[in-house]
């Protein structure tokens, strides 16, 4: 008898009659990791997203910030944490793109973890001192191409989305722009507005301010649509230059083998909350555009930026030691 409960048992679990691996979760406050400090546009959606869970869940779900390394000291603790939706985490591009570009990272973005869902994504957008006679990206290869060890263009560090964006743009135009990196988007843009560096590549958040005020002209926006925030500005595709789409990216990940009922569970409630008209005025401000999708098409687009991110880390022979 027995062993006939056991496999009944069995059977009960594998048509689903048994109790779901998520039935009472959350049942106590869960971490939402954040691998950078408080205050930039990851921690601010996180601590978004953490609400509303919070709110439709009835647990807190509280945000931890663990700087350094770019991220790769939040992801590596993650990626050890126990599987069970009570350690979850925030990310950005550099989830992605770090494995390339450190010569050694604590994880790996595709094995480690869950993908629970991309939140929302904003563009890289390209902008110019206003005394630079470039009005549109053509113009701008060509002012370049015509001034040979002139030009260069200031981005937020070494490895950033808006960094490698500007190296795409540069190798595939084949352009003498040298890279000036900053310690963080705010004083690259400010460099822009002095003239210090006449161009900058930035995500559309960090330059946002300066263009409605019209201390830098932007020429372009790196993605498949224009934005509703800057609703002149032409996309780098409607302008003739192909296959440049550079997206800043937030999602959320859980760490590998999180029982996927807690995973999908995430993701619906954070669709729901993203659905609601404050949130996505709230990502609008911070000038993202809302994604919400599910874990497989997050787990697509992770692939995806890997391959593409990579081969420009590759191809301009970038490294962090």
């Amino acid at each position: 008898m027995p062993v006939l409960y056991g496999i009944l048992a069995s059977l009960l679990l594998l048509t689903g009659v048994a109790p779901s691996l998520a039935e009472g979760y959350p049942s106590r406050p869960v971490r939402v990791v954040v691998g950078f400090p408080a205050g930039g546009p990851t921690d601010v959606i996180a601590r978004l997203v953490a609400q509303k869970l919070s709110d439709s869940l009835g647990q807190q779900f509280f945000v931890e910030n663990i700087g350094g390394a770019g991220g790769n000291t939040a992801s590596g603790q993650v990626a050890r944490a126990t599987p069970d939706g009570y350690t979850i985490m925030a990310i950005s591009t550099g989830f992605v793109v770090n494995p390339s570009l450190y010569a050694k990272v604590p994880y790996d973005p595709v094995k480690d973890f869950a993908p629970v869902t991309l939140v929302a994504v904003s563009p890289n957008v390209v902008v110019v001192n206003p005394q630079v006679p470039a009005r549109t990206l053509p113009e701008l290869v060509q002012l370049i191409r015509q001034n040979p060890g002139k030009y260069s263009y200031a981005g937020p560090g070494v490895g950033s989305t808006p960094h490698l964006g500007g190296e795409l743009f540069r190798l595939t135009y084949k352009l003498d722009l040298v890279h000036v990196p900053f310690t963080g988007a705010a004083p690259a843009v400010q460099a822009t507005i002095g003239g210090h560096t006449p161009i900058a590549f930035t995500a559309l958040p960090s330059s946002l301010a300066a263009i409605q005020a019209g201390q830098v002209r932007a020429i372009g926006l790196a993605a498949s649509e224009r934005a509703e925030q800057v609703p002149d500005v032409p996309t780098f595709a409607e302008q003739g230059v192909k296959d440049q789409e550079a997206d800043t990216l937030t999602g959320i990940v859980a760490p590998a083998g999180t029982p996927k009922e807690i995973v999908e569970l995430l993701a619906r409630e954070i669709a729901n909350s993203v659905a609601r008209p404050e949130v996505r005025e709230r990502l609008a401000v911070l000038g993202f555009k809302p994604v919400a999708n599910t874990p497989e098409a997050f787990s697509a687009r992770i692939k995806l930026e890997i391959e593409k991110w990579g081969k420009v880390v590759r191809d301009a022979n970038l490294r962090i030691e």
